[in-house]
């Protein structure tokens, strides 16, 4: 049977995702490392040459003149959003997104959108929602299987994110077939970046019917929600009462502005749990503190953000003619910033190799920064935190499960572990 947008299961589209940026066997920290020391202003681009993935500037988006590799350097780009810009994502994956696409946007359109969106997000509203993502990831995910005394927690953490920020747009709540339908379309989208030709030839087509799937099912949620009346917090429900430069947002922006959002908005947090998970379980010693000091949490969610960034690196487009360490950056060339050799600079987080979550606390580049830093991350912070306090709380002595294989963290972009297999007692 042919592979088409409505028989690509959640699994296998997660899968295929985490193929297409798999890249090249390196040792993406330790060339990172060598750059770092050695060249870390590099004329040309880094992720071409050295990780074979794919980016998200499109075809048209200009040639990459610079890669760079230090904290204050990238930190520089990604904060000024005048200089180094977004909108050539547009012409990349923002064309499945008839351009209204947040990470595309420059300016006073990308300051007005994210007031629009941010609302939503921010930890007064995410709060009010802290007792149902509690309730789901125990009661819906968790409860069931504690008397198997074993698990691939990935069975668990490819779903609990989607599930709950889901709901937080405004989706119904009582179908979770249709919270996985949805959620593998979105998948297919990010699947459809492929290098290879062949793969295209295979993920071009599926993209191009889960882009319209995803519309038409966002778009009868909308148009109910609208007839009813939006009493809610959801974003779905904030965007049909909200104005967007001047005027009330009509059912195919406010649709659009969903399906824009949807691809990271599981897809990121199961990533970043299959890290902190891994990182924990290889260290017994910090899992009995963690077991013990639930406190410690936070601080298990921002060292794994920056150890192990699930984004490796960002791209941004020079406005005007610049000079970077001495490389000339012609206006209209991308610049390629290295987060995950940001966030292990000597200069910025002494002994950086090293997981330590006591270490003083400086902002990573994880989440991003800047005007475009992630809007979804106190969200993600939220539903981890419940995740591992119920982890702990249900499953007790969890360990890995020594008959397995160990889990691994990989990926030239969009990094994380396939599978984490554990047993408790």
């Amino acid at each position: 049977m042919a592979l088409t947008a409505n028989n690509l299961d959640i699994e296998a589209a997660y899968h295929a995702v985490s193929d297409t940026y798999l890249g090249s066997e390196v040792d993406i920290h330790a060339l990172c490392r060598e750059k770092r020391h050695n060249e870390p202003v590099m004329q040309g681009d880094f992720v071409d040459t050295y990780l074979k993935v794919p980016t998200n500037a499109g075809a048209k988006g200009g040639k990459c003149a610079v890669t760079l590799f230090k904290y204050k350097d990238i930190l520089s780009v990604l904060r000024d959003a005048e200089t180094y810009t977004s909108g050539f994502i547009a012409e990349g994956l923002g064309a499945f997104f008839d351009g209204l696409i947040i990470l595309a946007m420059d300016g006073e359109q990308h300051r007005r959108t994210r007031a629009l969106l941010q609302p939503v997000f921010m930890p007064e509203t995410v709060k009010e929602w802290k007792p149902e993502i509690d309730r789901v990831i125990r009661d819906e995910f968790l409860a069931p299987i504690v008397a198997e005394k074993k698990a691939n927690l990935m069975d668990f953490g490819l779903y609990f994110p989607i599930r709950v920020m889901y709901a937080l747009m405004g989706f119904p709540t009582d179908d979770a077939e249709k919270f996985k339908q949805y959620a593998s379309w979105a998948l297919a989208l990010v699947a459809a970046n492929q290098i290879d030709p062949e793969k295209a030839k295979i993920y071009g087509p599926i993209a191009g019917q889960a882009v319209k799937s995803l519309y038409d099912a966002i778009n009868q949620v909308v148009v109910k929600k609208r007839a009813e009346g939006t009493e809610g917090n959801d974003l779905i429900s904030r965007l049909i009462n909200a104005e967007y430069e001047g005027r009330a947002l009509d059912d195919h922006e406010v649709t659009t502005f969903v399906r824009s959002l949807l691809p990271a908005a599981g897809e990121t947090t199961t990533r970043t749990f299959s890290s902190i998970m891994t990182l924990l379980l290889e260290r017994p010693e910090l899992l009995e503190r963690v077991r013990n000091d639930r406190s410690l949490i936070g601080k298990l969610i921002d060292e794994t953000v920056r150890y192990e960034p699930v984004a490796t690196f960002k791209v941004r487009q020079a406005s005007k003619d610049v000079e970077i360490g001495g490389v000339k950056v012609p206006k209209g060339a991308l610049v390629q910033c290295m987060v995950i050799s940001a966030n292990r600079d000597e200069e910025s987080f002494p002994d950086p190799d090293t997981f330590d979550i006591d270490r003083k606390a400086r902002p990573s580049l994880g989440f991003g920064f800047g005007p475009h830093m992630c809007i979804g991350q106190f969200v993600a912070k939220v539903e981890l935190n419940s995740a591992i306090n119920a982890i702990l709380d249900l499953f007790p002595g969890i360990r890995l499960d020594p008959s397995k294989p160990a889990p691994e963290i990989a990926g030239a972009q969009l990094r994380g572990a396939k599978a984490i297999h554990v047993i408790w007692d």
